[in-house]
């Protein structure tokens, strides 16, 4: 059941899934006249964290319905399937929609964004309500149709982190951020994945009605009013390739297995039957970094696996990882993630309770130079 006042349930519907219930939206209390239109734009196969995240926030900065008025849009009116979740109903036909009555345009994203980037009709809306809206946004993979529209040429933009290499594929003209939060480019701005949507819209109430609000807001939903750090924190690795070398596949995957190893140039060389220099020119080439500092984010990996699973202190976490010293392992994160090791384990640690109650021996020493 949503708290959500904008939100309600409407009763069961036959679905294959029992217990699945469909979800309408409930006109808010009549704004004032000169708030200016939040207009949330809804497709088959949204994640609703990307919208009701967002919309809450609005909401929760406007509790009189003074400041804003807030309202969902879907091609044709329909209602639209979520990811794993109800049906959203909502308050709009996308294509009845006023464009001179929209300040702002939020895009949500989904899993079904390549289906969505091909709608013609949502795409040629979207770029239709952008032409006079003030500001246009996306949440996660929302900017593929941002992208779609033409809307993203020629600007610095992000996307969810496992999907930014595909939009940079996709639509070669933008410039993919791979790290950021959320960019904000003139008048147009994408966030990062799912809750990266919380922290671009607290950016828009601050904007709107000055920070004090704003920290409001963060401190209401129990967020952060600027999280540090970017995406990287959040990735399963911290470098992903396609090496074409066999010789260098295997080298990769040495690391993979053993971060804390003797990894020096001079070791995958002779492991890759290769010299030094043509070893360290080809795995540039293919990896898209150097040797070494490939090696670095194998480790900090490594590291935050230790961190979010256990309690061992920092000193081991930095050994068992392949770090000379904790201060070493601290300089690592602060390049490879923007924290430090502590502040990360403060935010994705487990909880103590949660922890493997002994830690784990250190692994015995290793000949060869850490970094």
């Amino acid at each position: 059941m949503t708290d959500n006042p904008r939100i309600r349930p409407v009763g069961p519907r036959r679905t294959g899934r029992p217990g699945t219930a469909q979800l309408r939206a409930v006109p808010p209390p009549d704004p004032s006249p000169a708030a200016p239109r939040i207009l949330f734009v809804l497709w088959d196969g949204v994640r609703m964290l990307d919208i009701a995240g967002p919309l809450e926030v609005f909401g929760v900065a406007d509790p009189s319905s003074s400041l804003y008025r807030i309202h969902t849009a879907s091609v044709g009116g329909r209602g639209v399937t979520t990811v794993r979740g109800p049906t959203l109903g909502v308050d709009c036909v996308l294509e009845d929609v006023d464009a001179a009555d929209v300040d702002t345009v939020v895009v949500g994203g989904g899993l079904a964004y390549v289906a969505a980037a091909e709608n013609a009709v949502l795409v040629a809306e979207v770029r239709r309500l952008a032409e006079s809206a003030r500001r246009v946004t996306s949440v996660c993979t929302g900017a593929f149709v941002l992208a779609a529209a033409g809307l993203l040429d020629g600007r610095r933009a992000t996307t969810h982190w496992a999907r930014c290499a595909e939009l940079a594929a996709r639509y070669p003209d933008i410039d993919v951020d791979e790290d950021a939060i959320f960019v904000r480019e003139g008048r147009v701005s994408t966030s990062a994945g799912v809750t990266a949507g919380i922290d671009l819209a607290l950016a828009l109430v601050e904007e709107d009605h000055g920070i004090e609000l704003a920290r409001t807001v963060a401190k209401a939903l129990v967020v952060f009013m600027q999280r540090p750090g970017g995406q990287s924190q959040f990735s399963v690795r911290a470098q992903v390739t396609n090496a074409r070398h066999e010789n260098l596949r295997r080298a990769l995957d040495t690391i993979g297995k053993d971060p804390a190893g003797n990894h020096t140039a001079a070791a995958l060389a002779e492991a890759a039957s290769m010299s030094v220099r043509h070893f360290t020119r080809l795995f540039t080439e293919e990896v898209g970094v150097p040797p070494a500092q490939y090696v670095e984010q194998a480790r900090v990996e490594a590291a935050k696996a230790l961190l979010e699973l256990g309690d061992d202190g920092l000193d081991l976490v930095a050994h068992r990882a392949g770090f000379r010293s904790p201060e070493t392992m601290r300089r690592a994160f602060l390049r490879v993630l923007g924290v430090p090791p502590g502040v990360y384990r403060s935010r994705f640690g487990k909880p103590a309770v949660y922890r493997d109650r002994e830690p784990a021996s250190p692994p015995p020493a290793r000949a060869g130079t850490r970094l």
